[in-house]
């Protein structure tokens, strides 16, 4: 009879471990960001779409970029000026769906006076290494006819900082301005140490779209699993959209542990709202941009319709009967 007990435990035990084998793992890198808080949702749902995520956060894109060329993830949150760079440099991965619009602002020091980017000239200004703040921020001094570099003698002296950094050296004086992401632009406002300059749009850019990215492996040789994954993307974003109230308890408490106000968050999402769609156009637009003004310093930009592939989110926009 034990014996017979013990037979019942062992098979019930590999059941379960086939069971769990059922769930295949993806490995997600992603950034702590408001407009990020969509893809990060992803992971609670992704059981019941039949998979289980991964998720690990990076400081910026680029880090993002380097996890997926050294093998360690399958999908990748970036702006697209990291999946640019990150293309143009080896990265093996192809664009399948954008999940967020615009997240960018200029900021000034609120005693300065400043309201324009030409007032900008001769001024220290932040901005994120390798970040769609930095391409924004280099489209805006070129059209206002102004240079730009992070050692002293141009128009604009550049300060590469991250974006926690990026406020304090703002709120401390070491900066005069900043080209910066949400939340934190957001909350230099509310807290009253920044002020809109505004909101970088103007450009051939348009508002910039963040890039999901998959490796060209996960989307060629596990297509079931990426077909999964990108329905729970489409669900994760819609659930979003749909209910502003549960996007932001998700963010301010799972994600910045109730570090940003609701006014932060509500701010931040107006100027960076959750979206699915990306054109091969606008990365094109994008890729454009960076090679006229230096930013990702690429031997050979990549073409955009070489590795834009929107097939995945339609057939689950689709399944979804989502227009």
């Amino acid at each position: 009879m034990i014996r017979l007990f013990g037979s019942i435990l062992a098979a019930t035990a590999l059941l379960a471990a086939g069971g769990a084998g059922a769930q295949e793992v993806v490995r997600l890198g992603n950034l702590k960001l408001a407009h990020f808080g969509a893809v990060s949702y992803i992971k609670e749902i992704a059981p019941k779409c039949g998979i289980r995520v991964e998720e690990k956060v990076f400081a910026k894109g680029l880090d993002v970029m380097q996890a997926i060329i050294a093998g360690e993830l399958d999908v990748g949150a970036t702006a697209s000026e990291a999946a640019i760079s990150g293309r143009a440099g080896g990265a093996p991965i192809v664009v399948v769906a954008g999940f967020a619009r615009g997240g960018a602002r200029l900021v000034a020091r609120p005693e300065l006076g400043i309201r324009s980017v030409a007032q900008l000239k001769g001024r220290k200004v932040g901005v994120t290494r390798g970040a769609i703040q930095e391409v924004l921020l280099m489209a805006q001094l070129a059209k206002h006819g102004l240079k730009a570099d992070a050692a002293p003698g141009k128009d604009v002296q550049l300060v590469y900082l991250g974006y926690p950094d990026l406020n304090q050296a703002l709120l401390g004086k070491q900066i005069d301005a900043m080209m910066q992401s949400e939340p934190q632009s957001s909350q230099a406002i509310n807290k009253g140490f920044g002020v809109e300059v505004l909101k970088p749009y103007d450009t051939p850019i348009g508002e910039p779209v963040r890039t999901l990215v998959m490796t060209e492996k996960f989307y060629r040789e596990r297509r079931a699993v990426a077909e999964k994954f990108m329905r729970c993307f489409v669900e994760a974003t819609k659930t979003f959209i749909d209910s502003p109230a549960a996007a932001e308890k998700y963010v301010r408490e799972t994600i910045f542990k109730n570090q940003i106000s609701s006014d932060d968050f509500q701010d931040a999402i107006r100027n960076s709202p959750y979206s699915f769609d990306i054109t091969p156009e606008h990365i094109q637009v994008t890729t454009d941009i960076m090679a006229r003004t230096g930013v990702g310093r690429m031997a050979r930009p990549p073409l955009a319709q070489d590795w834009v592939r929107t097939d995945l989110l339609a057939a689950a926009r689709k399944s979804l009967d989502l227009k």
